[in-house]
Formats: C-alpha cells, structure tokens, sequence
C-alpha cells in the first residue's frame, strides 16, 4: 500500500579498510547497497559516529528492524563486544557495539566477526550450502578463517577458534607469510624496485602475462597457504575449503586454485586430500553483510520463518 514502509534491516560490515552497508529485506534480498572509508587510525570512537551517520539515513526512510553488524577483531556474539583487536584499528578493543547502537537507536542489533559473518553466508547459500563441515577462509591483508558444522560457527572457549592467521609456520606467522602484501615485497625484491610499486593485483596481472618474478611470488604463496591449509585440515578434517577474501577474486581462479589444490595435496595424505574440496567464495563482497544478517536471525530466534535461499546465488 502506498506510503506504508516494508520491514527491512540495516547490514554494516566493518573492515579496515572500508565500511560497506546496505539494506536487506526479510526476503534476504539486497534492495540497496552502499560503501564509505573507514577512517580506521581515527579509532573506535570515530567508526561508531561513521556507522551511525549510516543508521540514521536508513532510520530516516525505511522501517527498521534491526541492524546487523560484521566487523573486524575478535568478537563476542552474545555481548556484541570487540574482545581483542590489533593496531590497526585504535581503541577498538573494548568497544560494545551491540549496547552503544541498541542504546542509541532503540532497535535490536547483533554483532559478529567478519569472517565468521562471511562464513556463514557461504554455508547457508554460498559455496558451502551442500556440505556439513566447513573451512572459510579469508585471503587479502590479512588472513582469517571460521569453521562452520552444520551451518553454525565453531567458536572455541573464548571466541578465537581458527584465528589461523596467527598459525605458527616455518618462518613465522600464517599471516605476513600468506597475504598480498608478501606478493608485493617478493616481487619487489626479484626486480629490485620499491615495494610501493607493487600491491597484490598488480602482481596478479602479472602473472598473468607470465612475467617469472610474478609467478615465483604467486608459487611462494600458494606454497605457504596449501601448507596452512592442510596444517588445519589435519585437525579439522572439513568435508570444503573455501577461499574469499581480497585476492581471492573469479578473475583470478584460474592462475591460484590449481596452485593451492597442488599444494595442499603435497602436504595432506591421500585419505584427506581426496576427501576435502576447494571452492572459491560465492558471496564476495556481500559475503560480510549477508552472514551478519542470518547471524541476526539466528539470534534473534527468527531462523526457522526466514525464507534463506534465493540470493541470487546458487549453491555449488
């Protein structure tokens, strides 16, 4: 009926980098979408005013339900509270998202990790959607990951379970070792040029065109993320692995799935590797915002009555 406004939700996603947001309908279907830097060595009181700022234009036109947030650092899902992040976000650790926002706006809001959030978006209706057990993980800056059985985030004791970026390896941590910046400074050190004139999909591209100092910076990390990669599959033994995350794109599949599958077959026995698949992520960059409205949900005890598939994505 004209002028009556229909039940959606605010979804925010919290990165370092950027904060993308947008407004989601009980349908699970995206009606608008938005994105703005996040400003993230001003620190946590700033990124509160930024996502408010946010809240309230979708507040001004629309019937809100609630607002559901993905964010980086180590989160509580029951208290909404960032319990540990690093150095690049300022003052984050402490902040009580879920309490400052519900008190502030007056609606019902839930907090989770983005790479959980990510996680269960692909395990609903992503990439993950016909498999029990699964592995996502997050390549760009830096890395993360989640476990998910069943379709339910695997947290740990307190809330840091498969936090492998900080996974110990020959050289140091999965982290450095595994991510775009080490594309760049490999690359870097081969053609003896500045560090500056390389970020990870330049380096990408240049593989690509078979440049040779690309493909050994491309090799190296495939190396270092199949040996992560099967490290947790002994432990876990996930029925699929799933990649997303920055460099982690379809334009470039091609040039790191076979990679990484070989290297992950080089260092899992034969029982395992032919039992665990790779997938590439299918929600990319709404992966964040999407989980973080089925974790609202699923909180919020309106799971079983949410029409979940349907997103425009089809399971693998």
């Amino acid at each position: 009926m004209k002028g009556v406004k229909m039940e959606r939700y605010i979804c925010v996603d919290i990165g370092g980098t950027s904060i993308k947001h947008g407004l989601i309908g009980a349908d699970g279907e995206f009606v608008e979408k938005g994105s703005l830097d996040t400003q993230a060595r001003k620190g946590a009181g700033h990124i509160l005013e930024r996502v408010s700022k946010v809240v309230e234009n979708y507040l001004a036109e629309n019937k809100i339900s609630g607002l559901c947030i993905s964010t980086a650092g180590i989160v509580d899902p029951l208290s909404g509270e960032i319990i540990h992040a690093n150095a690049n976000i300022p003052d984050y650790t402490g902040t009580g998202l879920k309490d400052y926002f519900q008190r502030r706006f007056g609606i019902p809001c839930e907090t989770e990790n983005d790479v959980n959030c990510a996680g269960i978006a692909e395990a609903v209706s992503g990439a993950a959607a016909d498999k029990r057990i699964a592995l996502c993980m997050t390549i760009g800056t830096g890395v993360g990951g989640c476990l998910l059985i069943d379709k339910e985030v695997f947290h740990g004791a307190c809330n840091c379970a498969c936090e492998v970026g900080y996974l110990q390896l020959r050289k140091g941590n999965l982290e450095p070792e595994g991510t775009a910046g080490m594309l760049a400074q490999r690359t870097a050190e081969k053609k003896g040029e500045p560090v500056g004139w390389w970020n990870g999909k330049k380096v990408l591209d240049g593989a690509g065109k078979q440049d040779k100092d690309c493909l050994e910076a491309l090799d190296h990390l495939a190396e270092i993320l199949g040996i992560g990669i099967a490290n947790i599959c002994y432990v876990v033994n996930p029925e699929v692995v799933v990649l997303g995350g920055g460099i982690m794109s379809r334009e470039y599949e091609e040039l790191l799935c076979p990679r990484i599958r070989r290297a992950m077959d080089e260092h899992l026995i034969p029982l395992i590797a032919g039992q665990t698949e790779l997938r590439m992520a299918a929600h990319r960059n709404e992966a964040g915002m999407l989980g973080a409205f089925y974790h609202f949900l699923r909180r919020r005890g309106q799971w079983e009555a949410a029409p979940l598939l349907g997103n425009g994505v089809e399971p693998h």
